[in-house]
């Protein structure tokens, strides 16, 4: 099929994953080198320079064993500052490698290099990697893919090839103007042109039939499909026309493995599913594969749908044809935008594999719960300003009525040599201000104005956290994915309206719940999270909805130095950026 895209590079044949069973004693350094870059790319009928890693788009694949060391160097050959972060990596005692500008490293400059160098311990399947500095993950970003040292557990299932599905929007517009729009005016941001399925939108889009992404497959074959949502601002439905999914990973951990229609993913997240090649195709030999917003917020929104194909082989395909309804797309399979209940039945069949090999080690008990009401908020204009959010106000967002502000200087570095003074302070409150109905109030005439500041959370090495993510209604009930850097954490429960302190509890799963790096909040809901916090360093906790991170729904807590050295933090590279 002339003219259309076929990503060959990104599948990863069955010979990887024998390659991937390796002995144990086995140690290797893979080494990459990524530049920071300009290309011109033409999306939509619209050509514009589009900041790229070594000119791909999306970019290159990381493809790791587990145990082995990375080094991967960074040179930034554009004019402005980048950073890139390893989303879900957890970077043992190497938060300097982490990579959110401000946090754990000053911003890498124009013209100057930066080597991330971490270990892969202890996991093992599907992450992802994407610039962590303004907007800049719009475009840049990849899979990360690492490679178990024992079989899959499922490894009774032959696996013809794997294949990445990564999920993006693309902007007609230059995204750091979107973003510099909403911090000039405060106001919501211009939603993006399209959804891409590996870079491209699909015939749905103008002018775009031939960036269609088609994946071949043959009758009887079973594929593993890592699907990465890599979207700036938007929780995604996913589906293949008539075909079910078999959900085995979840965020680099297995699971149980269940079959389902369709899935939710939000933004940062990943899902390794198998699929079976089990139908008769038409004469087309060919079936949808769509993905299309899953619909919480009042605020504007790109509510159009991304479509690919996936293609039978043996079958003569003459052209391809665009669905006969394509703004009202009708998958058996594809959940309507709305449709809160399938989220929620999804999220609720997601368990850790918890078996012998594999346990779930989730902290039946803690030393602490921290309460976090998550928040829309607005704010005064100031004096001879414009503001372009509501009412002739500005949007913010907050944690605890606390909006995020990025230092000047990296926190992890005013931490590490003690010169905290004027960079943050120790003292984020672990409840709400004050106690209220949170889902339950008046959207607008209740709402509260934000306080700023960079207040953090201090905690004892190996303390056993738990966190209650608060949803609220100020401005809207929202589904949030709220990101955690630095440690994995267990979902023990969740749930619609206020979190009950006497009885929640009691429904936790502290069985088999699942593990993850980026839990999507329920809209109107609560979600609680366990962690141990054994990873010496700053980490940054923040909703993974872009604009909601601009607007400062973001915090970041400290985990101190264990008893032994092989429990501290270890010392800054040589090369770390300056500010």
């Amino acid at each position: 099929m002339e003219g259309f895209h076929h990503y060959g590079f990104l599948i990863v044949t069955v010979l990887l994953l024998i390659l991937g069973v390796l002995p144990l004693s086995s140690s290797t350094t893979r080494r990459y080198e990524f530049n920071v870059e300009w290309k011109k790319v033409t999306r939509l009928c619209h050509k514009k320079p589009l900041l790229t890693v070594n000119g791909e788009y999306p970019g290159p694949t990381i493809a790791v064993h587990e145990g082995d060391d990375v080094e991967v160097k960074v040179t930034n050959k554009i004019a402005k500052n980048t950073t890139i972060h390893w989303h879900g990596l957890r970077q043992y005692r190497t938060g300097w490698a982490d990579g959110p500008a401000y946090i754990t490293q000053c911003p890498i400059r124009g013209g100057q290099s930066y080597t991330y160098k971490f270990t892969v311990k202890d996991q093992k399947g599907t992450l992802l990697w994407h610039a962590h500095h303004s907007w800049q993950r719009a475009s840049v970003h990849g899979a990360f893919i690492i490679y178990p040292r024992l079989p899959y557990p499922f490894s009774s299932v032959q696996i013809q090839a794997e294949i990445p599905i990564i999920f993006g929007e693309w902007w007609n517009a230059d995204v750091d103007a979107v973003e510099n729009e909403i911090i000039k005016y405060g106001s919501g941001p211009n939603v993006s042109d399209a959804y891409t399925i590996n870079g491209l939108p699909g015939p749905l889009y103008p002018c775009s039939t031939k960036d269609t992404f088609v994946q071949r497959v043959e009758r009887g074959k079973t594929y593993m499909l890592r699907i990465i949502n890599a979207a700036l601002n938007d929780e995604l439905f996913f589906a293949i026309d008539k075909h079910a999914l078999t959900v085995v990973e979840i965020d680099a951990t297995y699971t149980k493995p269940f079959k389902t229609p369709s899935i939710m993913i939000a933004p940062g997240q990943t899902t390794t599913v198998l699929l079976t090649a089990d139908q008769l195709p038409d004469s087309t030999g060919m079936f949808v594969m769509a993905a299309r917003p899953y619909l919480t917020s009042v605020f504007p929104f790109n509510n159009s749908t991304t479509t690919g194909y996936l293609s039978y082989t043996g079958i003569k395909i003459d052209k391809l044809k665009p669905p006969t309804n394509p703004f009202n797309l009708q998958l058996y399979n594809l959940p309507q935008m709305e449709d809160t209940a399938f989220d929620t039945k999804f999220s609720a069949n997601l368990r850790s594999l918890a078996s012998a090999r594999y346990p779930c080690k989730v902290p039946k008990t803690t030393d602490k719960r921290v309460i976090v009401a998550i928040s829309l908020n607005l704010q005064d204009c100031p004096a001879n300003q414009t503001c372009k959010g509501y009412m002739g106000k500005r949007f913010f967002a907050s944690m605890n009525n606390q909006s995020f502000i990025r230092p000047s200087k990296s926190i992890l570095e005013s931490y590490y040599h003690n010169h905290t003074e004027g960079v943050y302070s120790s003292d984020f409150p672990e409840k709400p201000s004050k106690a209220f109905n949170y889902t339950g109030v008046d959207p607008v005439t209740e709402n509260m104005n934000t306080n700023f500041g960079t207040k953090i959370l201090v905690l004892p090495y190996g303390t056993n956290i738990e966190f209650v993510l608060q949803g609220t209604s100020f401005l809207n009930t929202e589904n949030h994915p709220i990101h955690v850097h630095g440690h994995n954490f267990f979902i023990v429960g969740r749930g619609f309206g206020n979190f009950n302190a006497a009885k929640d509890p009691a429904k936790y799963n502290l069985v088999d719940p699942p593990e993850r790096n980026t839990v999507a909040v329920p809209t109107g809901g609560w979600a609680a999270i366990r962690i141990k916090a054994d990873n010496p360093g700053v980490w940054f906790i923040h909703c993974h909805l872009e604009e909601h991170t601009t607007w400062g729904l973001a915090m970041a807590f400290i985990v101190k130095d264990g008893p032994g050295p092989s429990q501290s933090l270890l010392p800054p590279p040589a090369d770390l950026p300056l500010c």
